[in-house]
């Protein structure tokens, strides 16, 4: 993971293809329980669920997530409420997983482990 966390987010407007489903695993293993799920359209994402203690332990970490996305001008689609924060991350312009994706989602994961 440590070597996505140096890494910072590039501007994707398409014209690149999306990871293929071996790079997709190749890039699975370097991030912790993050789940490769596909959408309405057949188009893969990261998902993952955090849980909380309580509601403002899960806006405090939506609120990070909401700073590190900014730094990094790459935004998931988040979904929370009392004691849970679920986090999709997929890179919109090429309909599917990109390096950018695994880079938030290492990021994400670190405001946790820290």
């Amino acid at each position: 993971m440590s070597d996505l966390l140096n890494k910072k987010c590039v501007p994707c407007e398409g014209g690149v293809l999306p990871f293929d489903i071996s790079e997709i695993h190749k890039y699975q293993k370097k991030i912790d329980g993050w789940n490769i799920l596909k959408n309405k359209k057949e188009n893969f994402f990261l998902n993952k669920k955090f849980n909380f203690e309580n509601f403002s332990e899960s806006q405090e970490f939506v609120n990070k997530v909401g700073l590190i996305s900014e730094e990094e001008g790459h935004h998931p689609d988040i979904l929370f409420g009392w004691g849970y924060a679920e986090i999709k991350i997929t890179t919109h312009a090429i309909e599917g997983l990109s390096e950018n994706d695994f880079i938030l989602a290492a990021k994400i994961d670190q405001i946790i482990n820290a």
